[in-house]
């Protein structure tokens, strides 16, 4: 499948000096970014979830010191 996008020409130098810098294809470059962007979008939703879970389990975190101070470190 192919699409295009409407670029302004200054955001097409952006796009295109970042797809060099990183030796791909500007199609790579915006493909790369489109994917990333739905694994950050989908890690945030796992993570509210188990947040949601182990609060909703009556867990309760507490400061990492407390911690180190329980094993004497």
């Amino acid at each position: 499948m192919s699409f295009s996008i409407r670029l302004t020409a200054e955001e097409k130098a952006l796009a295109s000096s970042y797809a060099k810098i990183h030796s791909m294809s500007l199609g790579e470059a915006f493909k790369r970014a489109l994917f990333e962007r739905i694994e950050d979008e989908y890690d945030l939703i796992v993570y509210d979830e188990a947040v949601k879970e182990y609060e909703d389990n009556g867990r309760q975190s507490r400061p990492i010191d407390e911690l180190w101070k329980e094993l004497d470190l």
